[in-house]
């Protein structure tokens, strides 16, 4: 069996810097079409002249593949509408993170204090600058996502205009606020679509399924399944592929964040084959974020067949993927 995928797009990437940016750009630019890159470097991305200067780094680093990368800020509360004004065309979107809650996020917002998040949440709404969120509270980990839905329906009802995307849900009750506001949106990840805490933990631990928000319960699963395999409008596929050193990983501290990006595509047309859903997979990983964010990517098509594919240990030496060792049922046959 062979299925082919217009210009896939993954709308929730971090692609690090330096060596790093250098190995897992190529393996994001060979088999998408776009990705949404993520803010949060040290220092984090904030000034028009750091969009162009990290865009002009991942543009080298990918060499010459098609790839185009979707650039975002780190959001702060004391951006200017006439700095809005000017990054405006260069950015997708800006990304909002709670202080401290993940990696490299510690400039994050502390509080959410709607008088002072409304100046700048005002302009992106007039300028339809989407916002992304990381949605997770400082409480039990287990608990957090679920107890920042009200923080996301007090953003929605205040902003209505404001394109609001929930970045890698994880919880039942995230799917159900997708239907009660009009403006807000979600990304899904490979991971999350496949484990739930008792993979990462429920035996000896597995470092390199350890993420934040971490995965959940498997009734939170089925909820995401669900909305996925059914290309729910409202949802799009973000792979949130964090990749790490292996140092980093397997260690004291681990560090949180697991890599798909170069399984994403065959690994997602396991999943939905399994499922009976293939015909869903286009809307899931292309047309949904097309439509969300009003983007016309390159053309790129990625033929994926119904074949053994045996993922690599580790890239480079350095980073493990999701998978690694272990044979799935679909691969990339052309890219073109």
């Amino acid at each position: 069996m062979v299925i082919s995928i217009d210009s896939p797009l993954d709308m929730h990437l971090h692609l690090r810097d330096g060596r790093m940016l250098d190995i897992v750009a190529p393996l994001s630019a060979e088999t998408f079409a776009g990705g949404m890159v993520m803010p949060n470097l040290v220092p984090p991305v904030t000034s028009r002249e750091d969009v162009r200067s990290y865009r002009k780094r991942i543009l080298k680093a990918q060499g010459d593949e098609r790839f185009v990368p979707y650039m975002t800020l780190f959001f702060r509360s004391d951006y200017t509408p006439e700095f809005l004004h000017s990054v405006k065309d260069e950015i997708l979107a800006i990304k909002l993170y709670p202080a401290g809650i993940t990696t490299n996020s510690e400039g994050g917002v502390k509080g959410f204090d709607i008088e002072e998040l409304s100046p700048v949440l005002g302009v992106m709404s007039d300028l339809k600058i989407p916002l992304c969120v990381h949605g997770e509270t400082g409480g039990f980990v287990m608990d957090r996502e679920a107890e920042f839905i009200p923080i996301y329906e007090m953003l929605a009802k205040n902003f209505p205009d404001l394109t609001i995307v929930m970045e890698h849900i994880t919880t039942k009750e995230a799917v159900a606020a997708l239907d009660r506001y009009d403006n807000l949106y979600a990304t899904i990840t490979l991971h999350h679509l496949y484990i739930t805490l008792d993979e990462v933990a429920g035996g000896l631990l597995q470092p390199h399924l350890f993420c934040k928000p971490i995965a959940k319960r498997p009734e939170d699963r089925d909820a995401l399944s669900n909305v996925a395999l059914n290309a729910h409008p409202k949802v799009m596929f973000g792979s949130d592929s964090a990749p790490h050193p292996r140092e980093k990983k397997e260690a004291p501290g681990c560090a949180a964040g697991v890599f798909t990006a170069p399984i994403a595509l065959p690994a997602l047309a396991q999943l939905f084959e399994r499922n009976g859903a293939l015909d869903n997979l286009q809307a899931f990983v292309s047309d949904n974020a097309r439509r969300i964010y009003g983007i016309e990517p390159i053309e790129k098509e990625v033929v994926l067949e119904n074949s053994p594919y045996l993922v690599p240990e580790i890239y480079e030496g350095t980073v493990v993927p999701m998978f690694a060792g272990q044979t799935i049922s679909w691969r990339v046959l052309s890219v073109g």
